[in-house]
């Protein structure tokens, strides 16, 4: 069975370029994103996918030096950069994240690859029904269902976000396509929000990463916010994918 991660990476942003090439404590946020994502045990192969801007050699060179394998693709049709990303390992199944996640949990990642090949799901996420902070997010679906979307997606929004077209047409959603799972946590944690999409992000991750470090599970980075509220609300004025949301206006 082979798994193969692929995390998204691209340094121009339009709210805060270069984002995942900052830095705290002299690592990238690339850099800690992929070292959490190496303690999955059940993923086989890890791989970035990134664009043909010349920036992006940046990103390549952060992820040599952990022994990740790059893709250079098209700066717009992310989905089309995914696939062939994808394509030359043949995987069985495809985790997707997102360099945006610096914190992301490898817990919570074998978690959810569990859940979608022990159920044999097409699809499988932990934000389909958001339980989990905003920063946590896990997609794990069948290569076939990433070709099939390749193949089919036409909408720019399905093209600049990868799976819209998957969990669109997936069971939890009221499709037939994909026969889907939506993994959600015992309680509700997705008003905190552990992603870096704008300076305030930035600066909440670096303050978590100050006190805490890189290695904690995703919960104790929310104790902490608990305990210290004024931090929590630095980035509360943001809402869930709006990146998402600003290309379905486009279409």
């Amino acid at each position: 069975m082979k798994i193969l991660a692929i995390t998204q990476a691209r340094v121009g942003s339009t709210r805060l370029p270069g984002k995942v090439l900052k830095t705290v404590n002299n690592m990238s946020l690339l850099e800690i994103h992929l070292s959490r994502i190496l303690h999955s045990k059940k993923i086989s192969k890890v791989k970035v996918a990134t664009t043909t801007e010349t920036e992006a050699n940046k990103i390549v060179i952060i992820a040599d030096k952990l022994g990740v394998e790059s893709y250079r693709g098209s700066i717009d049709d992310v989905l089309k950069r995914y696939y062939f990303t994808a394509r030359s390992d043949n995987p069985d199944y495809i985790v997707r994240l997102t360099s945006d996640c610096p914190l992301i949990d490898s817990f919570e990642i074998d978690r959810v690859i569990d859940r979608c090949i022990h159920g044999n799901y097409d699809y499988a996420s932990n934000n389909l029904e958001p339980t989990f902070p905003d920063g946590m997010d896990v997609e794990v679906f069948k290569f076939s269902a990433l070709k099939e979307a390749y193949q089919n997606a036409t909408l720019k929004s399905d093209r600049e976000h990868v799976t819209p077209y998957i969990w669109r047409n997936s069971t939890v959603k009221g499709g037939k396509i994909f026969r889907s799972l939506s993994v959600k946590y015992k309680e509700d944690f997705s008003k905190y929000r552990l992603t870096v999409d704008t300076q305030e992000d930035f600066d909440l991750i670096e303050k978590l990463i100050f006190h805490l470090g890189v290695d904690k599970k995703w919960m104790d980075y929310v104790n902490f916010l608990n305990m210290n509220p004024d931090l929590m609300r630095l980035n509360s004025k943001y809402k869930r994918n709006e990146g998402y949301e600003k290309s379905l206006k486009e279409d």
